[in-house]
């Protein structure tokens, strides 16, 4: 119970800490020829949460496909059934990587 505490303590303190350093960054102030600069950090949102989304879809897809293997391994004769929900789950689970295609798409080629 006091690990988990100090571990959350120091997440705390350590996002706090990130906070006030990048503090002057965020209201330092940009001359007006630097706002096309702006399309470097979109590319780099888009990538990152692309990554990120690709990286949590392959785990979970990973951890759906060997749990349903493992029911299908206790109980054979639910295989029939295991399997379409198994499928319908991993439909899902990779919709959110094909959203997050989308939004970053829309975030690269948007008129703002």
């Amino acid at each position: 119970m006091e690990g988990e505490t100090n571990v959350k303590l120091k997440l705390f303190w350590s996002g706090l800490a990130a906070l006030v350093l990048a503090a002057p960054g965020f209201g330092a102030e940009q001359p007006a020829a630097a706002a096309s600069g702006n399309v470097h950090w979109i590319l780099l949102a888009a990538a990152f949460a692309m990554a990120i989304a690709s990286g949590l879809c392959g785990l979970a897809q990973g951890k759906a496909v060997a749990a349903a293997c493992e029911g299908m391994g206790r109980n054979p004769g639910a295989a029939s059934a295991i399997r379409g929900i198994a499928l319908l789950g991993l439909v899902l689970i990779e919709s959110l990587a094909l959203y997050t295609l989308v939004v970053c798409f829309i975030l690269l080629f948007a008129k703002s």
